[in-house]
């Protein structure tokens, strides 16, 4: 459900509860005017002004107020970035949003409007923002010992470790912390090699590993690159069913995996690197019957096959837990990070005690890496996601969602392509269906618009992806509703509707 406000320039009253619906809506909508018109209900002034009527969605009502925010303003903190941080930063919107304090699956400004987040941190919030469970087992551990040493005893990484490795399938039991999702990537790569004694990766095109030495290199997009010596990474087709060359059919991707261990290696590598949904790349989804056949044919050259996790495991994807298992696939080493800690600097590999006892020979340790803090509330993170049955509801939600943007496809032609699952979804903007032209000026538009243009003091945060930028990233915290999912598709239609 989802309630509608009919307002011109001047403030109007709320219409009753409306279900939401595309036809419907705006149709309603023109009637109004209609109406208003026919009455003559506009004076000279408002015809000068050329006011019209509009529909406007209203965002779901939550039980929650901020205290006032007393801290600096936003021009002054952005000030201090600009003078103090990294220079590589960028900003989404024209006027950077200054974001003081966070619930569930809300976001406030400083001036306390509130904002519907449908980003969760780049696919990072899982439970929800300040999710007070995982807050009080962060104080909780804070208030005992924040921080000594892995070479010390540690109950709260040791608890957390058992419960990771009883969600990993198979012999998959052994675990180590790291703080991101590129340390655990760097981690399984180095693994990779000094366990099979080969040097050879293979990733795919497009597809978003890290920033450091190795997973630079796994990267596929030429946007997280720097030009300094890669070695030892092959880039196989991405076997995407939107832009790639075989549509759907996964085996004849998997050929070019064939290929390049046949061609471009001795006939034998350390291992096979790839997320199952692309999420920097573009939320692309790798086509069915894919990695059954990459798997087989890593493991004939003595490989290993990883499965980077980072934004598809933790139930985001509804339908699994880990976004490997939609493939029907058993991995060598799971990386994690980002939903792993609900927003903590967590991150984790899991593997066979095999592959594990590679590091043995000298030794692998980790300052930060399960620290008592950020695995205390990982635990957390993980029991609230079964306890609050979110994986259900990301299939749930995420599933109405999906259907609710592909109808909105069948409305606006700018829309090319909606795809992914749960609340790991994508949806591809473009100037022409047929030739895919990225729309990425369009692209910018709609999300200032959707972040700013609304009567009402609320906005609705969405991501952006791909080599060019016209890709909502679509990945709210787990706990996102119904209602908040026809408040963003109707607000999503409003502003494409104005266009």
């Amino acid at each position: 459900m989802v309630n509608i406000i009919f307002a011109t320039r001047r403030r109007t009253s709320l219409s009753p509860l409306l279900k939401f619906n595309l036809r419907s809506l705006w149709k309603l909508a023109h009637e109004e005017s209609q109406a208003a018109a026919a009455v003559g209900t506009t004076n000279s002034n408002s015809n000068t002004d050329n006011e019209e009527e509009f529909v406007v969605p209203q965002m779901p009502a939550f039980d929650y107020t901020p205290p006032p925010y007393e801290g600096p303003p936003a021009a002054e903190i952005l000030q201090k970035r600009l003078r103090h941080l990294n220079p590589c930063m960028s900003y989404f919107y024209k006027n950077p949003l200054y974001l003081v304090e966070g619930k569930m699956q809300y976001l406030f400004d400083e001036s306390g409007r509130r904002y519907l987040d449908a980003f969760g941190g780049i696919a990072t919030v899982s439970c929800g923002h300040c999710h007070p469970q995982v807050v009080e087992a962060i104080c909780n551990q804070t208030k005992r010992l924040q921080h000594t040493t892995a070479l010390y005893l540690n109950r709260a990484s040791a608890d957390f470790a058992e419960a990771l490795a009883s969600k990993a399938p198979g012999d998959l039991n052994v675990v180590f912390f790291t703080n991101s999702g590129t340390e655990a990537n760097e981690l399984a790569l180095l693994m990779a090699r000094l366990y099979t004694g080969f040097h050879d990766i293979i990733s795919l095109r497009n597809g978003y590993h890290g920033n450091a030495a190795a997973t630079m290199s796994a990267t596929g997009q030429r946007s997280f690159k720097y030009n300094v010596v890669q070695s030892g990474i092959h880039h196989a087709l991405n076997p995407e069913p939107y832009r790639g060359i075989f549509g759907s059919d996964g085996l004849k991707y998997a050929k070019d995996v064939d290929e390049i261990i046949t061609y471009g290696t001795c006939g034998r590598i350390a291992g096979f690197i790839s997320e199952v949904i692309q999420g920097v790349g573009g939320i692309y989804e790798l086509a069915p019957g894919y990695l059954p056949a990459v798997y087989s044919s890593v493991r004939k050259a003595g490989g290993i096959c990883i499965a980077d996790e980072v934004q598809s495991g933790f139930a985001r994807t509804g339908s699994h837990f880990w976004g490997f298992e939609s493939q029907g696939v058993v991995p060598d080493i799971i990386t994690m990070a980002k939903g792993i800690g609900n927003g903590l600097p967590l991150g984790a590999v899991v593997t066979t005690p095999e592959i594990a006892k590679v590091l043995t020979s000298h030794g692998y340790l980790n300052t930060f890496g399960g620290n008592p803090v950020s695995t205390a509330g990982g635990l957390a993170v993980l029991k609230v996601i079964e306890d609050e049955k979110l994986q259900q509801n990301a299939l749930t939600v995420g599933t109405y969602l999906k259907n609710q943007l592909l109808a909105l496809k069948e409305k606006h032609e700018i829309i090319g392509d909606v795809r992914g699952r749960g609340f790991l979804l994508g949806m591809e903007l473009v100037t022409d269906r047929e030739l895919k032209t990225p729309a990425t000026l369009e692209t910018l538009h709609i999300m200032e618009q959707m972040k700013e243009s609304l009567v009402l003091d609320m906005g609705v945060l969405v991501g952006k992806g791909g080599l060019n930028g016209n890709i909502f990233r679509i990945s709210p915290p787990l706990c996102f509703t119904r209602e908040d999912a026809d408040f963003l598709v109707a607000t999503m239609d409003y502003v494409m509707s104005k266009m």
